[in-house]
């Protein structure tokens, strides 16, 4: 299914169904699988052998959908998360540990660099957010000797900043230490991060992916072209025995392809239990299907929308990479020449309470805590998403007071942008 388009990826992919079985990928709607032997489960705890023995680990629904997301990324290996943000946690922390280090792009979403600045600091990980326009000089100075991995988004939620992932990769690897980036709001129909240098992508599958609003999900992707057996002494979790699965090396067992997602599966999700609902895994798939249809739709009503509000009297400024001139619209031609995604973000004149006023006006758009799904909604990151930031942390992300973030759905343009103006004319 590598080989195929990338629309017939998102129907087919990661599962094919054998003569007389279902046609869909079937919901395993159980904790627990039976075995005949004690020495057949036994060789599922000693990783000897392929199975499942408890959801709490691996589903079949889980997997066939996370061999989709695989395929259309590109990569070798890749698993579900219960969210995005358990997505990058365990992205993280399987190759970082107490008194390690991370860089990270400062413009990312509130709740990760929450997750990162605060709780996982907590944990003895520290980060160091870098502007990701900075200067090549104050990139490399924020690397340090137990660095271990470096941190972005393709597109930044709520900012819209395009990162040059090129340049973030080239600095990763210059000092031995993998790309992570969050492909979240552009989606591998607009953007495969693994071809321009990234090693892990990560996913909110609750956005795009799903993009009914249905169910809450994350994902992770390995490209498998990271060397970890280069620096054993960095990543020894992956490159020495694990004494919790009698001493299985995951990078000799499973190899460069499958150590990474291994190790994720078999210790995290063991020990966390972030992992999704079989269900949700169901529902997942069906937005799938329809993603390589739905993501021009959205572009194209997004971009149409930025060319309406730009030149409005009552619009302060726009962001929108798909849109000429905009700051990021170069980069975003680079990496995502077919459209970027579906979020425009804007300032009405006024400053905060014209923002309040004219999201209360709104009919058709939804204030709500979401983004990225087929029903247009609006938000202020700056007192919901964000709000836990400082002024200054604010403006590093790129996320002004006055920002107004609206996730452009697939309606009909003509009736999104009649809503815009009926509540601009309130304020």
């Amino acid at each position: 299914m590598h080989d195929h388009q990338k629309g017939t990826q998102c129907l087919h992919a990661g599962y094919v169904p054998a003569s007389g079985e279902p046609r869909n990928i079937p919901i395993i709607q159980s904790t627990t699988f039976r075995y005949g032997s004690s020495e057949a489960m036994g060789a599922l705890f000693d990783l000897e052998a392929e199975g499942y023995f408890y959801t709490r680990l691996q589903n079949p629904t889980s997997d066939r959908v996370a061999a989709k997301i695989c395929a259309l990324e590109g990569g070798t290996a890749a698993m579900l998360t219960s969210s995005g943000q358990a997505a990058n946690f365990f992205a993280i922390f399987n190759i970082c540990s107490a008194g390690d280090h991370v860089v990270s792009s400062a413009a990312i979403y509130g709740g990760t660099f929450n997750l990162f600045a605060v709780t996982m600091k907590r944990m003895g990980i520290e980060f160091t957010f870098v502007d990701p326009n900075c200067s090549q000089e104050e990139l490399e100075a924020a690397f340090r000797p137990n660095t271990k991995a470096v941190f972005g988004e393709t597109i930044a939620n709520p900012a819209l900043i395009v990162l040059d992932i090129e340049r973030f990769a080239k600095a990763a690897h210059d000092h031995g230490v993998p790309f992570i980036i969050d492909n979240t709001f552009a989606t591998p129909v607009g953007c495969r991060p693994f071809e321009w240098g990234a090693d892990i992508v990560t996913h909110s599958t609750t956005k795009y992916m799903d993009g009914h609003a249905n169910c809450v999900g994350g994902a992770i992707v390995d490209s498998g072209k990271f060397d970890w057996t280069k620096y054993p002494d960095k990543f020894p979790g992956l490159c020495t025995p694990d004494e919790s699965y009698h001493g299985v090396t995951y990078t000799e067992r499973f190899g460069l392809e499958g150590a990474y997602i291994t190790k994720a599966v078999v210790q995290l999700m063991r020990d966390f239990g972030a992992t999704p609902a079989p269900m949700n895994a169901y529902f997942l798939n069906i937005g799938l299907e329809t993603l390589h249809l739905r993501m021009p739709r959205h572009c194209a009503n997004a971009l149409a929308v930025a060319k309406h509000v730009k030149d409005h009297p009552k619009i302060a400024w726009v962001s929108y990479p798909d849109l000429e001139g905009d700051k990021y619209h170069e980069l975003a031609k680079k990496y995502m020449p077919n459209g970027t995604c579906g979020v425009v973000t804007f300032g009405v004149k006024g400053g905060r309470k014209a923002a309040e006023t004219f999201m209360a006006g709104l009919k058709l758009a939804s204030i709500a805590t979401h983004v990225a799904d087929a029903k247009t909604c609006v938000l202020h990151p700056a007192s919901s998403t964000h709000r836990q930031l400082t002024e200054a942390e604010l403006e590093a992300a790129g996320v002004g007071a006055d920002l107004i973030r609206l996730s452009v759905g697939i309606e009909d343009v003509a009736d999104i942008i009649a809503d815009i103006d009926q509540a601009l004319e309130q304020v």
